[in-house]
């Protein structure tokens, strides 16, 4: 499948991503040429739904929040195997298994583990999981049972988190990611934009995913839902949504850097852009409770990324 996209960056600051013309901004993270270059494409479950008890105010999941979506306890460890399958066929390489929650009890990290376990076996593609603030005696069940990558997002900058979250704290965050590393698994970690941050919040962001040096970078843009706090939020236009993503492929060069959800309604016609702006990664098959464009229109959009990609 090849390696990650190498970026060309030079003389080029955070700060500067804000007023340079998109013009030159482009050429600045424009990809270095070579083969091997692709789209590394991922896929999740909303294996428990609803419900939590935090009360992040983008989040449709939250119990503090009016917002109306299916809830349920976790999934069986045969229904996530199955959409691992489903993924599969839809040109996933990685699969999320999603929870909500402040972290999941140890029956159900038990649960899930066999479900990893089960995939790594049975299907041919790499399992992650998002299940909140575990223990790392919890990361190390689920490493041994075949998982590669942990996601947990730190969401937008510490300064500007307390106006989103007020039942935990930053640093709490930031330890369960240093959790997940220290048990020796893949991090993934991004956050969401259009909330009413800055372009500061959003330096002193992706400055904080370098310093904890993650592999892989979400970008969520927020998609407003109906009985949430953030209902009636402007959230980010299209141009500030590249700038946003050729900011973090300034700061973090070696990561992939993926658009998750808002990635259909913000960008619109100019979905192709991310990639022109250091994307090298997206979400396919839909989000945890919003759904996405039609696997087969974003498979027929990739390949021809591809194609342009690894044209002579």
């Amino acid at each position: 499948m090849g390696g990650i996209i190498v970026y060309n960056m030079e003389h080029v600051e955070p700060i500067d991503v804000i007023s340079m013309p998109m013009a030159e901004l482009l050429q600045a993270v424009a990809r270095a040429a070579g083969p091997g270059n692709r789209v590394e494409l991922c896929s999740v479950i909303n294996a428990k739904s609803g419900r939590c008890g935090e009360d992040c105010k983008f989040c449709a999941q939250s119990a503090h929040h009016r917002a109306e979506i299916s809830e349920y306890p976790l999934k069986s460890a045969e229904e996530i195997v199955a959409a691992a399958h489903e993924a599969e066929k839809n040109g996933a390489e990685k699969f999320g298994i999603v929870t909500s929650g402040r972290a999941l009890t140890s029956d159900e990290v038990k649960t899930v583990a066999g479900a990893v376990s089960r995939i790594t076996k049975e299907v041919g593609i790499a399992p992650c999981a998002s299940l909140g603030a575990l223990s790392r005696e919890s990361f190390l069940i689920l490493k041994e049972a075949g998982l590669t990558r942990y996601h947990h997002n730190i969401e937008t900058s510490r300064r500007f988190y307390p106006s989103v979250v007020s039942t935990h704290d930053y640093d709490e965050r930031l330890h369960t990611v240093r959790n997940a590393k220290e048990a020796g698994l893949e991090v993934c970690s991004g956050g969401i934009f259009g909330l009413g941050e800055t372009w500061q919040d959003r330096i002193d962001m992706a400055e904080q995913l370098q310093e904890l040096g993650v592999d892989s970078v979400p970008l969520n843009f927020l998609v407003p839902v109906k009985g949430t706090p953030m209902e009636n939020a402007r959230g980010v236009t299209p141009a500030e949504a590249i700038r946003i993503i050729a900011l973090f492929r300034i700061v973090l060069k070696d990561a992939v850097i993926k658009v998750a959800a808002g990635r259909e309604s913000v960008l619109r016609d100019f979905q192709g852009m991310m990639f022109a702006a250091g994307a090298n990664g997206m979400m396919i098959g839909g989000y945890l409770t919003v759904a996405g464009r039609p696997v087969v229109e974003d498979k027929e959009f990739i390949r021809e990324v591809n194609k342009l990609w690894n044209a002579e």
